[in-house]
């Protein structure tokens, strides 16, 4: 066909949309429904932000704020004091030969020296013991052979460390008759050169439990409280204490105690020698 019947030529196709800007482009990946829940969880995050701030600052003003120093870092493992007096009874229970009061054992740790080269560590085991523990030693530590302890535990990350010290020191360990040494006080016993306990000490241990945040994930407080665990089987090793120790610990809730027997001391080697001593 002869080109000049042609029609006049089709109009250019139409070029592409203009490009929309960058945040456009973004909101586009979502569809409305998306788009609104974001925006509701912003408006509610800065809503409890608000709160939260006003909460802060009306505790503050009334006194309902803690000092930060005062509460457990996450890091901060400890195994409670208090114990559950109603807690099931044990063959041979050293409980009823218990004599410490109650408020000597729930006093901060004090020290005192006594006759012999025994230093006598009475209370409970605070985040900052150990430093003043080694404030202690460093300043009598030519006069200590011995430390004589009753406490019903505390801080754990403290009861190691003041057990390190002890080990390096060659210093020997102690729970009379009548004494308690109770949740992380054995791991402080654990550092003793020679570790020696009456017949009628209570020795007791249990589960730790760590201070954290309500919004720390479930996870990661399992992994931090199997962290832990290892820790705490890994001191008992480098002590020459057997850690199967600890899994008496890990059966008991932290509001009682399992008491270790005179037979189970010898057997996990939290003491070194089969005479017992029942001094006072």
């Amino acid at each position: 066909m002869n080109d000049s019947l042609q029609g006049p030529a089709a109009p250019p196709a139409a070029g592409p949309p203009v490009e929309r800007n960058l945040f456009a482009r973004y909101i586009a990946r979502f569809d409305d429904g998306e788009v609104l829940r974001w925006a509701f969880r912003g408006l509610l995050i800065g809503t409890i932000g608000v709160l939260g701030t006003d909460l802060a600052d009306l505790s503050r003003s009334n006194g309902w704020w803690n000092d930060e120093s005062a509460i457990a870092a996450p890091d901060a493992p400890v195994l409670p004091p208090s114990v559950d007096v109603d807690a099931p009874a044990q063959s041979g229970d050293p409980r009823p030969y218990i004599d410490s009061d109650d408020a000597t054992l729930r006093q901060p740790m004090v020290f005192s020296l006594e006759a012999g080269k025994v230093l006598r560590a009475d209370g409970t085991i605070e985040n900052g013991t150990a430093a003043r523990f080694a404030a202690e030693i460093a300043a009598r530590g030519e006069y200590v052979t011995t430390i004589l302890l009753n406490s019903p535990g505390g801080a754990l990350d403290d009861a190691m460390s003041m057990a390190r010290l002890v080990r390096d020191r060659g210093i020997s360990t102690e729970v009379r008759d009548g004494a308690l040494c109770a949740s992380s006080c054995p791991l402080l016993m654990a550092g003793g050169k020679s570790r020696v306990a009456g017949e009628k000490a209570a020795i007791g241990v249990h589960q730790f439990y760590a201070a954290v945040p309500s919004d720390v994930a479930r996870e990661q407080v399992m992994a931090d409280a199997q962290s832990t665990t290892a820790r705490i089987s890994r001191h008992l090793t480098d002590m020459g204490i057997d850690p199967a120790l600890w899994l008496h610990a890990l059966d008991t809730p932290p509001r009682a105690l399992y008491y270790l027997s005179p037979t189970e001391l010898l057997e996990y080697r939290l003491v070194t020698s089969p005479k017992l001593t029942a001094s006072k």
